[in-house]
């Protein structure tokens, strides 16, 4: 008996050593976070002040362009063109500072930092994310198979979506009631869903292996999160993908053509059919004009690099 209660001092003992370091530790890893947090306010505090200078600097330089002489004149022009080099240089470096949030996320979690400040962090998060992407896609699917092929009562929540518009007319598909115009449009939307399931499938593995890239290369915008499938820097590889997005929205204008028609059947009461009828088709301009951008953007780039060699 006396043994073990020796035994047990001794370990208390270490227990008691080991905590007076772990205090001695938490001591300055909070010194050290003041300092950090410090520093991040510093860091802002100049970035917001130079972003002021040189927005005014800029306006000035502009004013004198119509009464500059040749040799002044690209004199401003060199100047404007460090200034637009600088706010890509204030754009990485805020990437590592704590930022507000907009709108968006004020609305659902509040004033709350998510800033992720390392590396490691942001790509962890973006594989993450694509993983929660796959994995709502697989539910998606087989949601939208079952129904369209074996059930014939609705399903809530068939548009879990991504953002603002999308969102919305989530809220007024699970509030159109089941009727004549619902059960009209219901093979075609759930044809819609398949199809974006599958073209979701593609933008996964696609994505991924943009993220590998990106952490492979050390390119610039790690977190750089996808908008209706892709952005500008995610051109390698792309083009087999673009058939399928452009596909998926001139569906979404095909929805909307279809429900602007039901809305003017005789036997139509619903007001649901009229406002998805808009939202599809604002769905469908934003998502086909925003890819357009990004497609002619990236082409008059490489026509640019073509003519320096």
């Amino acid at each position: 008996m006396r043994g073990q209660l020796e035994r047990c001092c001794g370990e208390w003992r270490e227990l008691e050593e080991e905590f007076r370091q772990l205090q001695e530790t938490h001591k300055v890893y909070r010194q050290k976070l003041e300092e950090v947090t410090g520093l991040q306010m510093a860091c802002s505090s100049s970035i917001q002040k130079q972003k002021k200078t040189l927005k005014d600097l800029k306006y000035r330089l502009q004013r004198c362009k119509p009464r500059a002489s040749p040799e002044e004149f690209a004199l401003i022009q060199q100047i404007s063109s460090q200034i637009k080099e600088r706010q890509n240089v204030f754009f990485d470096m805020e990437a590592y500072l704590p930022k507000k949030n907009g709108l968006y996320l004020n609305l659902v979690l509040g004033n709350v930092n998510v800033t992720l400040l390392s590396n490691q962090a942001k790509f962890a998060y973006k594989d993450e994310y694509e993983k929660f992407k796959l994995y709502l896609t697989i539910i998606l699917l087989l949601g939208a198979v079952a129904c369209r092929f074996i059930l014939h009562y609705r399903i809530k929540g068939w548009w879990v979506s991504h953002h603002y518009v999308s969102t919305f007319l989530s809220g007024v598909m699970l509030t159109w009631p089941d009727g004549l115009m619902y059960q009209m449009f219901r093979s075609q939307f759930l044809a819609f869903s398949i199809f974006q399931s599958c073209v979701q499938f593609l933008q996964y593995y696609y994505q991924r292996g943009c993220l590998y890239r990106l952490r492979a290369l050390g390119e610039r915008n790690h977190l750089d999160l996808t908008v209706e499938g892709f952005q500008s820097w995610m051109w390698r590889g792309l083009t087999f993908l673009l058939p399928f997005l452009f596909f998926g929205h001139f569906w979404q204008l095909y929805n909307a053509i279809t429900l602007f028609g039901l809305s003017r059947h005789k036997e139509c009461k619903e007001w649901q059919v009229f406002v998805l009828a808009f939202t599809f088709l604002l769905l469908f301009l934003g998502n086909f004009l925003t890819t357009l951008k990004v497609v002619h953007t990236k082409l008059q780039k490489n026509k640019d690099k073509m003519k320096k060699l």
